[in-house]
């Protein structure tokens, strides 16, 4: 029975509830729960392709930017940029996905005046190509670009300090990570930019991958660095893993590599 309850909250991600029985229970909060009032955020999903999509906006200047679209929910995510009042600064990718086609060429006609930004290094067509260190502001925000080689070359990991989260693509998922056997891929590049990169980051810094396929919807640091089962290993081991993976051709790779070297039209 419960006697006592008490709830404080860290940087609005994590409760910490105390029963009467002295135990402490640690409560993830909504990833949607941001530190500043004026930040918005929301994660959309492709059940077909399970990819996350994500809206990240200045409630004040109504500026927003969205990071890895998929070209069949555009209109979807379009009207709900117009129903939201918000001006889409940005269309961005992590990386030029092999298993979906981008979205942003799309939203570029249906909402004028957006630009799409992708990382230099992956070839792709784009209004901006980014490097590493560069900074994607949106109203009063920034996102920091990590280059974050290994799945594809010009795969780039998308950060914002100021409310410690990070977009890591398919470089680092739940639990897991992106597979480099195909399109430029290296599993010891891959390991160095998540260990140089992403793990280098403070521990409770909330990561939100471009996929996951067990329904979980993001993660920390620190979870990553002590539970992930691949990337917690050493280099060696992790390479041994990666190469004995015997994972199918992508289904889509032939479709959606072309497509999306030209923003997804095509």
């Amino acid at each position: 029975m419960l006697r006592q309850f008490k709830s404080v909250v860290h940087s609005a991600k994590v409760a910490k509830v105390f029963l009467w029985s002295n135990i402490d229970i640690n409560i993830r909060l909504m990833s949607t729960k941001m530190d500043r009032n004026n930040f918005f955020f929301r994660q959309l999903f492709d059940p077909v392709s399970c990819t996350y999509t994500y809206l990240l906006g200045d409630l004040t200047t109504r500026d927003a930017v969205i990071i890895d679209p998929v070209l069949e929910h555009a209109e979807r995510d379009a009207g709900l940029i117009k129903e939201l009042g918000f001006n889409l600064i940005y269309a961005m990718n992590t990386h030029m996905h092999a298993d979906h086609i981008t979205g942003t060429g799309k939203l570029k006609s249906l909402l004028p005046g957006a630009r799409s930004v992708i990382g230099k290094a992956s070839g792709a067509t784009a209004d901006v190509h980014l490097a590493d260190a560069d900074l994607v502001k949106f109203g009063g925000y920034q996102l920091s670009v990590a280059a974050t080689p290994g799945h594809t070359n010009g795969c780039v990991t998308y950060i914002c300090h100021e409310q410690g989260i990070a977009f890591t693509g398919d470089t680092l998922l739940i639990r897991g990570c992106g597979r480099t056997d195909f399109q430029e891929g290296s599993s010891e590049a891959l390991y160095k930019s998540v260990h140089q990169k992403i793990f280098t980051l403070p521990d409770h810094y909330t990561l939100y991958p471009a996929h996951d396929y067990k329904g979980l919807t993001a993660t920390t640091v620190g979870e990553e660095k002590k539970y992930n089962p691949r990337l917690s290993k050493s280099l060696g081991e992790f390479i041994k893993i990666m190469e004995n993976l015997n994972l199918p051709y992508p289904k889509m790779i032939d479709k959606a590599l072309p497509a999306n070297r030209v923003c997804g039209i095509y």
